[in-house]
């Protein structure tokens, strides 16, 4: 029996950013699927209900802060953490309050991301046999 790897959604409009995300959180075992604006992303996040956003805040079309509102009403939303170049403590205090698991600011290291994504799902793991990756992160104990 195969079983699910954990679903990243990634929302960032920068290309090279969005395809750096993308090699690193499959090479740690998520699937991940990509949106470079907000009203894809609303699309994706609708139609994949992935387990997590990682979500950008500077965003065309529909911004970060619109994805939050929406995802906020919303009893079954993923799990999100936003990662953003505007970094100022009432924006992070606001996006919390919203309801992300982590606020990561720009520029960022791989692996400061990866033990957030490692975070945010073990804290909804209990006994989900999905909600740890594969692959161990180096100097991160598994969930």
């Amino acid at each position: 029996m195969s079983l699910r790897r954990p679903r990243v959604i990634i929302v960032e409009d920068d290309p090279d950013v969005l395809l750096f995300l993308r090699l690193n959180l499959e090479s740690a075992g998520y699937e991940t699927s990509l949106a470079a604006d907000g009203s894809t992303a609303m699309r994706r996040i609708d139609n994949e209900k992935p387990d997590l956003v990682v979500l950008d805040l500077m965003l065309p079309l529909m911004d970060g802060w619109a994805i939050l509102a929406e995802l906020h009403r919303r009893p079954d939303a993923p799990r999100v953490i936003v990662c953003s170049a505007r970094g100022s403590s009432i924006e992070q205090e606001r996006a919390r309050e919203m309801g992300v698991v982590d606020y990561i600011v720009k520029p960022f290291s791989i692996e400061e991301l990866l033990a957030s994504v490692q975070r945010a799902f073990a804290l909804g793991a209990g006994a989900d046999p999905l909600a740890a990756p594969d692959t161990p992160i180096e100097g991160i104990e598994p969930a």
